[in-house]
């Protein structure tokens, strides 16, 4: 059976919505369109992929295990045709991928004044898989924080950072100047393996309206700075290491260049 795409990218939006008409208005169709497509494609499956009320979408085991199917390939795809694109036309590309509050900027203008004929983008890396860009294709090199699945990456350390605590500006722990770990004992704290958010604005809209704690990196408190939340610093907690990280099967003299440059330049801001 041949997979079709154009199905898989609107379930992908279904299963990301959980609701039939946002995902619609988002593809620009209509929602009975959408409907018949999706039944078509659990038809073709084999399987039912949504558990469908009056009152919410929900996935079924399988239509998890196609979500997350979905989520390496659609990326993969069009970072492919992408690729063919920039091929066909003569162009020279470098795509970075980066941790949330990494700065990259630094390093790009230093590699775009002496490679002004190659074109750069960046693309964010989501915090719970950093590497995933650097394996689906859509980014050749990444500035990240660790930890990550670095298997099969070369890994250049760049510096570390220290952590603090995020908490509501109400909170009682607020007024204090810095923490300790021994502070935050009895806290209810946001951990990621039981409640994983998909955005940075997500966790901190749920630490704001009281959900708990969370430890994060200064500089993602740095760039993400509002007026309801604390930033606290937690003296013992142990810090977090930046990184460049590149498939170690790759060794074009573009990205060689690219990581010489951005190691001196990150290292030295």
């Amino acid at each position: 059976m041949d997979l079709d795409l154009r199905k898989l990218r609107y379930f992908a939006t279904v299963a990301e919505h959980r609701h039939f008409g946002r995902a619609a208005k988002q593809l620009y169709i209509t929602q009975p369109v959408l409907s018949r497509q999706i039944r078509s494609l659990e038809q073709e499956l084999g399987c039912t992929l949504f558990v469908r009320s009056t009152r919410s979408v929900e996935l079924t085991a399988a239509g998890k295990q196609l979500y997350e199917e979905a989520q390496q390939i659609l990326p993969s795809v069009t970072a492919a045709v992408g690729r063919v694109h920039d091929v066909g036309q003569g162009v020279q590309r470098l795509v970075v991928a980066f941790s949330p509050g990494l700065h990259v900027s630094d390093a790009i203008r230093a590699f775009a004044s002496r490679h002004p004929d190659v074109e750069t983008d960046v693309v964010p890396a989501r915090w719970w898989e950093q590497d995933r860009p650097l394996r689906d294709g859509r980014a050749q090199v990444g500035y990240l924080r660790r930890p990550f699945d670095d298997a099969g990456l070369r890994i250049i350390p760049i510096g570390h950072e220290p952590r603090v605590a995020c908490m509501p500006a109400a909170h009682p722990l607020a007024c204090r100047q810095e923490l300790t770990s021994a502070d935050l004992d009895g806290e209810r704290m946001l951990d990621i393996p039981k409640r994983r958010t998909s955005t940075l604005e997500e966790k901190f809209e749920l630490i704001a309206s009281g959900h708990g704690i969370a430890l994060i990196p200064l500089s993602v408190a740095r760039s993400y700075s509002r007026p309801d939340l604390a930033h606290l610093p937690v003296t013992d907690a142990p810090g977090i290491e930046s990184c460049l990280a590149v498939a170690a099967d790759r060794h074009e003299k573009l990205l060689r260049d690219f990581l010489e440059i951005a190691t001196a330049t990150l290292r030295q801001t």
